[in-house]
């Protein structure tokens, strides 16, 4: 027999499973919650041993599934900067470590990446703009 404890407990969860208000999709609040950690160092070790990481792989790829380039593109950037914070643990130079300016590495399905810089030659800058 359940303690009424245990009884409200398992219909709150089954209250919040069956829940469709959700103004978010999930892999937004995983994304979000590892950009957050990364303002401080305890907080990303801490995301780390939770499995963050795995997490966050999981989660940029269901934003890649959904169509969500602006949260799938944060969650790269992202997991790019938890890869930082790993080479400078290990005390790599960072200047050595393959990173764009936006800590992309190009890691990322670039089929699936329409935000990645394309090869060619600068424009010049003219009186009506660029050319």
């Amino acid at each position: 027999m359940d303690s009424p404890g245990t009884r409200r407990i398992k219909r709150t969860l089954e209250e919040l499973a069956a829940r469709t208000d959700t103004d978010r999709p999930p892999y937004v609040t995983i994304i979000d919650e590892a950009a957050a950690a990364c303002a401080d160092i305890e907080r990303a070790a801490g995301f780390v041993d939770a499995d963050g990481l795995e997490r966050l792989d999981t989660a940029i790829e269901s934003a890649i599934d959904d169509d969500a380039p602006e949260p799938a593109a944060r969650g790269r950037r992202t997991r790019s900067a938890y890869r930082r914070f790993r080479r400078a643990a290990a005390g790599e130079s960072l200047d050595d470590a393959g990173l764009g300016d936006d800590g992309f590495d190009g890691s990322a399905d670039r089929e699936t990446d329409q935000f990645h810089s394309a090869g060619g030659t600068a424009k010049r800058r003219t009186a009506q703009g660029s050319q």
